[in-house]
């Protein structure tokens, strides 16, 4: 059986199936639990609305899952079954980037693709923060300031609650000589911020509004 689950689509699994667990943890109540079984496994199932039989049977231990041991051997058959990153060359960024002359590479061999939506990077010396992802199947590139922030918020592009920082993007404006400063208030450990990804709605909002 082919890969079928997206990265963010994993993390919304995961993030599921510890609402079940904490469910079980805090709740007595059968049919309160029985709700909540239901509710995780319809929202799961949502999210791929074309499931083989054998597919769907990855699924089925959904029902049965009580606690966070029963729900990691779960994460553990479903991940031979995730859609890794598509890989990419240095060559490959670098011509997302021809005005970053210097540009420091991450090293691509040590980024686990399977639990990457996006690449981020910072390069420190240019107070920058590099983000190569792929927009309806097409490799795109986004460079912008970076300036972290010492108060923690949430993420625009995951929606979580940690440490942040302000990336803006600039170009030109529509009188000549002028410029347009766009951006938000994202991650500032990409890493981190990929794990909690778990729709790419905002990361889609996100691109469209600094490549304006």
């Amino acid at each position: 059986m082919k890969p079928f689950i997206r990265t963010e689509q994993y993390n919304f699994i995961k993030h599921q199936l510890h609402v079940l667990t904490n469910g079980h943890s805090t709740v007595n109540d059968k049919a309160v639990l029985n709700a909540l079984h239901s509710l995780v496994n319809d929202k799961i199932l949502s999210l791929f609305p074309d499931l083989t039989e054998d597919q769907h049977t990855l699924f089925s231990p959904i029902s049965t899952i009580k606690n966070s041991d029963q729900a990691d051997v779960l994460l553990n058959r479903l991940k031979p079954y995730i859609i890794p990153f598509k890989e990419v060359s240095e060559q490959s960024i670098k011509k997302l980037f021809p005005k970053a002359k210097k540009l420091k590479l991450p090293l691509l061999q040590n980024i686990d693709l399977v639990e990457t939506t996006y690449i981020g990077w910072d390069d420190l010396g240019s107070n920058s923060k590099f983000i190569v992802t792929y927009l309806n199947d097409k490799l795109i590139g986004l460079q912008g300031t970076f300036n972290p922030m010492k108060k923690r918020g949430n993420c625009t592009i995951c929606n979580k609650y940690g440490d942040l920082g302000l990336f803006m993007t600039k170009t030109k404006g529509k009188i000549e000589g002028t410029f347009t400063q766009r951006g938000n208030y994202i991650c500032k450990d990409s890493q981190v911020c990929n794990q909690n990804i778990l729709s790419l709605d905002k990361l889609h909002d996100f691109i469209m509004l600094v490549k304006q």
